[in-house]
């Protein structure tokens, strides 16, 4: 199995994406086997392959490394391949060829950035990872989804740009392609530091993720809660370990999604806004640099993958049979989808990092490191967003879906696949919560960290104490954001407004200068010209015989008479042939000797 992916054989992600181009070919139950099949041999033969391999290529005199593998690599593939496994059950009945092949080219281009051993290697499949999560959004096949698919594709063109220019200047700068830390230095690493930034989801950045994520399929979203950002993750936490920048962004970045999650009434709008606030802690992490924040910031983003589309699918269930996905649409369904319900708390409980849960195993490594390298600001910033991640997907989100006020609405469980994926993902999140010294094996520096402290326990108890609180009491008092009819508005308003107003000042400045050039051209000038070629020829002759006749003639009034009937039989083509001989003769020696002297 190794040699499949050794010098002579073939990286997971290129297998992965071979398979994309595989599925529509495949037809009936093989398909779904197919599917099915592809993420657990693709895993499998990342488990085997030992570390330190790698496969490379050469194109244009660089070296192309397609696979690099160590112990950072393997732990994001090992997610990754299990996610797209989860992802897969949970779409099976779903007869759309468009979906699955996006989805694996998808998955294959995160496993191929994972992988990269080079700079333009990682470019590559960067690009696939955007262009194939474009096509999972389109393939919503909706107005809103075609819009939101174009906003995002141009957002992330201006992001590969930068990351493209960044790349190739730091190679022209320091005459490498090695894929490692590069740290902020230069023009160049900041244009990296930027396309990577915009995948990441940083803010001013981010409205494109809030944007596009509600407008997938059900199955869509799954998948696109688990690729970009957290490849963005592992890309920054090889480039700007360390980066103090880091720090100060990933605490906002926890703290500016909570207030428009508090005011979203869509729910997969609020987990896409929850999902910028987990990235946050992830930054954060990654900002500290130590190895307990690293550590902290790879379990985080193993278990947000996770946890996070558990809610996905939660949501996506309940749209599935409802066809409804508001706050204010929504409520009552634990008594006809208690399984469905089940699974969102067990998800809102790992995110909230309710002990015995992943999440609490994961973040709170995040906050030790902040609390241990003495950053009291960063600590509390942390620890108020923690608080904030209780109420709107700790508690809004089940709350909303499944209690809350009665619908009215009564539907069945969502089709036994989609049950069985939320129930893998739950009890990995579970799992992990209890055992969660495996996952701790498997970062990548060695783990020397309890979470199960009584000043960790007692210390989150109180935090998710006091978050439910501040719900019930802001539901009690009938002002709870997300049930105001409003409307919310992101940085993204800057960028559209701005970008409108730009491209009617253009479009203005552009048209006038086109019609200005086609009244002086195309009009004046092409008319003019056009007038005197017509005329060039008899003023020319007339320029000429005009003396001469005079000369001949004392009558001024018989010359005149002559210039006018010569003029006419110009205009008429009328000419004696012997005047036209001698017209044809003089113009043939004057272009002898235009060409000659």
């Amino acid at each position: 199995m190794i040699s499949l992916f050794g010098e002579t054989g073939l990286p997971p992600s290129v297998v992965f994406m071979g398979g994309a181009f595989l599925i529509p070919l495949i037809k009936g139950r093989w398909k779904s086997v197919f599917m099915l099949l592809l993420p657990l041999l693709t895993l499998y033969m990342v488990f085997t392959i030992p570390e330190g391999n790698q496969w490379v290529i050469s194109f244009l005199d660089h070296d192309l490394i397609l696979g690099r593998i160590d112990r950072l690599s393997r732990i994001f593939s090992y997610i990754f391949l299990l996610i797209s496994f989860i992802a897969v059950i949970f779409s099976l009945k779903i007869e759309d060829d468009l979906q699955y092949a996006a989805g694996f080219a998808y998955a294959g281009g995160a496993l191929g950035v994972t992988f990269a051993g080079d700079l333009f290697s990682l470019y590559i499949f960067w690009e696939i990872m955007a262009i194939a999560s474009t096509f999972l959004i389109i393939a919503g096949r909706t107005q809103a989804a075609r819009s939101a698919a174009f906003r995002y594709i141009m957002v992330h063109i201006f992001g590969g740009l930068s990351l493209l220019a960044g790349i190739v200047l730091y190679v022209q700068n320091h005459g490498t392609t090695e894929f490692s830390y590069i740290g902020l230095s230069g023009i160049d690493s900041w244009l990296i530091f930027l396309g990577i930034a915009v995948n990441a989801a940083i803010p001013p950045l981010h409205p494109w993720l809030s944007d596009a994520y509600p407008e997938a399929t059900v199955t869509g979203a799954v998948f696109l809660s688990a690729f970009t950002t957290k490849s963005a993750v592992y890309v920054m936490a090889r480039t700007f370990p360390g980066t103090e920048l880091l720090i100060w962004i990933g605490a906002l970045m926890t703290i500016i999604p909570i207030f428009y999650a508090e005011m979203e009434n869509d729910i997969r709008r609020v987990l896409a806004y929850s999902l910028i606030n987990q990235v946050g802690f992830m930054m954060c992490g990654i900002g500290i640099g130590t190895q307990l924040a690293l550590n902290g910031t790879v379990s985080h983003a193993f278990c947000h993958i996770l946890y996070k589309a558990l809610l996905f699918m939660s949501a996506g269930a309940v749209l599935h049979m409802t066809g409804k996905s508001r706050c204010t649409d929504l409520g009552g369904l634990y008594k006809t989808m208690p399984l469905t319900c089940m699974f969102c708390i067990i998800g809102a409980a790992s995110i909230s990092a309710f002990p015995l849960f992943s999440g609490f195993v994961s973040k709170s490594m995040i906050l030790s490191a902040a609390a241990h390298d003495k950053m009291a600001i960063v600590w509390l910033l942390l620890l108020f967003s923690s608080a904030g991640v209780t109420q709107h997907a700790g508690i809004k989100v089940p709350f909303f879906l499944f209690f809350g006020h009665d619908s009215g609405i009564r539907v069945k469980e969502p089709p036994v696949h989609m049950m069985i994926a939320m129930g893998i993902a739950a009890f990995l999140c579970i799992f992990l919560g209890v055992r969660y010294d495996l996952l701790y094996s498997i970062l990548p520096y060695e783990v020397d960290y309890l979470p199960y402290t009584e000043a960790h326990v007692m210390g989150q108890l109180q935090l998710l104490l006091f978050g439910a609180l501040a719900f019930c009491l802001m539901v009690l008092s009938g002002y709870y954001l997300s049930e105001i009819r409003a409307i919310n508005l992101d940085t993204d308003w800057f960028y559209r407004k701005g970008g409108r107003f730009f491209h009617q000042t253009v479009s203005r400045l552009l048209n006038g200068m086109n019609a200005w050039f086609h009244h002086v051209f195309a009009e004046k000038l092409a008319a003019g010209a056009a007038k005197f070629a017509a005329q060039a020829p008899v003023l020319l002759v007339l320029f000429i015989a005009t003396p001469i006749i005079r000369r001949k003639r004392e009558d001024l009034a018989a010359a005149n008479r002559k210039a006018e009937s010569i003029r006419s039989a110009m205009i008429t083509l009328s000419v004696p042939i012997g005047i036209s001989a001698a017209a044809a003769a003089l113009f043939f020696t004057m272009l002898f000797l235009f060409m000659h002297l």
